[in-house]
Order: structure tokens, then C-alpha cells, then sequence
């Protein structure tokens, strides 16, 4: 088939990459133009670059609702649009223009986890999967008819990361195994159960604002959410920003106010949190390494010389 494809960073430029090498055409790129926003320079392999390295036609856009663009997709004549981490409204003049619709991949078991960041924001909700989905696009945002969809398990140490890199390898087979789907002449598809949908929003630097009195299990979920590349989880300590890098949960239970620099654990200093809403249980959040306001990164128990005083959301 004939595709165009809308797609931006990493996700974009490996779904580009699995059409290359797939037996179906792409005849033309849409990308956005680079951002200096915190999280969109994280993953930020080039749609247009990669679009140009193998002579496919590029446009630049913030927005796909310009006279120009719709005339270039018109005379692109197109089977079917392919889009992955596209950031904004794509109007339904445009994905319904190719003889097919419009395929979106979007990085969560949809109808769960539509919107943004749903990979952060599954690891922090304690989830036990995630995964990558082609649907056929809609007037609702990730919400159209599931073409293929697929898997992997979050392990019980997995960051954000980890996450990326096992979701970006479904990339290839879901939506190729999608498009031969519907080279095929299938066109029936899935529903959405919209009673299961859940959607998110873009994450910001806030979200990783550290709160005590949540049970140390979603802290430490947090933690491991917002682990490098990410803009780290962080509290205050003694007025200044203290960023944690690593955490565990503590083994044993530690009562009090949340936020108190309590014990010495194994490796790691604990931090009394709240109790876990369903078991009651107390643990604390054992903190393993630290990155101070200077930019100095130590261990925890070599931060915390003294124990007592309190780790504060707000200076």
C-alpha cells in the first residue's frame, strides 16, 4: 500500500523504519519541528532525517490543519496514513482522507493508558503490563477500532526505560502486522471497551514532586518511573532540592510521620511514608542514591551523615 506517515521522535522514526523495510511504499513524511521541551528531548531520533536519508518527502508541522498540507496529502493518494507520537489534533479532513483511514500506534493496551506518557504513567499505577497498539483513528483521541495489538510484562525492577526499550520493539510487528491486515481486505476490527478507558495527561516536571504520605511501594514506583533519561522524582531537604535516583522499599516497618529520616537499611537510608491503602502495612522507602542541588551524586548514606529532621515536598 501507499503510506503517509505522521510520526515524531524515536517512536516516529522507528515506525518510518519498520515501513522501510516493510513491502508496503511510503511516498510521505510529516514530522514536527525539534522542541527544546524537557521530555521531547528524550527519544529524539529523527523522523526527517531518516524520511530524507531514503529520498521521501518531507513536511515540517506543528499542526496538521493547513490548506498546503491537506493539497500535498491529497496528491500523495494515499492508501493509508500511518501515525505514531503525532502531539497534536489531527482533524478528520486529514485521517480520513486515504482510501483506508488512518492507522494510529500508540504505546499502551488501549482502551487503558490512552494520551500521553501512558508508559510513565502505567509503572507509577502499578501495573502488571503494557504494550503497543495500532487502531484505526477516530474523532476521539485513541479510541478507534483495534487492528493489532500486543504485550510484555513489567518486571519488579523495571524503570521508565526499561519500558521504552521493550515497547519500541513491538513497533515493527504491530503495525506491519496491522497494515498487511488491512492490505489484506479485512475490515473488521475490534471495538474499544470505552467503560475500561482511561486517559492521561503530558507529565511535567511537578509530577515527579515526591509526597510522603503516599505508600513508599508508589514512591518507589515513582522513583523507578522517573529514573534517567527522565526528569528525576525529588523532594527537599533542609530547604534545597534533593533528586532521588535509586530506592527501594524498605523490608521492615517503620511507623511515623511521613517524610522523617528515620533508619539505616542495608544500603539505603529509610524514609518513613504512608500506609499502603489496602494492606496497612507501613513500609518505609529506603533511598539508595541521591543527587544534591549542585549536581553531586553520592550515595545515600554517604548524603545523609545524621539521621532525624524530614524530607519535605515544598522548601
Amino acid at each position: 500500500m501507499r503510506v503517509v506517515m505522521f510520526g515524531y521522535q524515536t517512536w516516529g522514526h522507528r515506525t518510518l523504519r519498520a515501513l522501510l523495510d516493510s513491502e508496503h511504499e511510503v511516498v510521505l513524511a510529516v514530522t514536527h519541528p525539534r522542541s527544546d521541551h524537557a521530555y521531547e528531548r528524550i527519544w529524539n531520533d529523527s523522523v526527517a532525517e531518516l524520511a530524507e536519508e531514503h529520498g521521501i518527502p518531507v513536511l515540517i508541522r506543528n499542526r496538521p490543519d493547513d490548506d498546503e498540507l491537506l493539497t500535498r496529502l491529497k496528491e500523495a493518494d494515499a492508501d493509508v496514513f500511518v501515525a505514531n507520537n503525532w502531539r497534536t489534533h489531527i482533524p478528520e479532513r486529514v485521517f480520513a482522507l486515504p482510501r483506508h483511514g488512518t492507522l494510529n500506534v500508540h504505546d499502551s493496551l488501549l482502551p487503558r493508558y490512552a494520551g500521553f506518557s501512558p508508559l510513565i504513567w502505567a509503572l507509577i499505577n502499578g501495573e502488571s503490563e503494557v504494550g503497543v497498539t495500532a487502531h484505526l483513528m477516530n474523532e476521539e483521541l485513541d479510541a478507534g477500532d483495534i487492528v493489532r495489538q500486543e504485550a510484555v510484562p513489567v518486571g519488579p525492577a523495571d524503570t521508565a526505560t526499561d519500558l521504552f526499550h521493550k515497547t519500541v520493539g513491538l513497533i515493527a510487528p504491530v503495525t506491519v502486522g496491522a497494515l498487511d491486515l488491512i492490505a489484506s481486505g479485512q475490515t473488521e476490527f475490534t471495538p474499544q471497551d470505552r467503560s475500561l478507558a482511561s486517559f492521561f495527561h503530558k507529565r511535567s516536571v511537578e509530577d515527579g514532586r515526591i509526597d510522603w504520605s503516599r505508600p513508599a511501594q508508589e514512591i518507589e514506583r515513582l522513583v523507578r518511573a522517573q529514573s534517567a533519561p527522565y526528569p528525576s522524582a525529588f523532594t527537599h531537604h533542609r530547604g534545597r532540592r534533593l533528586e532521588v535516583l535509586s530506592a527501594v522499599v524498605s523490608e521492615g516497618r517503620y511507623g511515623g510521620t511521613p517524610g522523617r529520616i528515620f533508619h539505616r537499611e542495608g544500603d539505603g537510608v529509610v524514609i518513613v511514608a504512608g500506609p499502603d491503602a489496602h494492606t496497612g502495612a507501613n513500609r518505609g522507602l529506603a533511598l539508595t542514591r541521591v543527587r544534591t542541588e549542585e549536581g553531586r551524586e553520592l550515595p545515600a548514606p554517604e548524603y545523609f551523615t545524621s539521621l532525624g529532621g524530614y524530607l519535605t515536598a515544598r522548601p
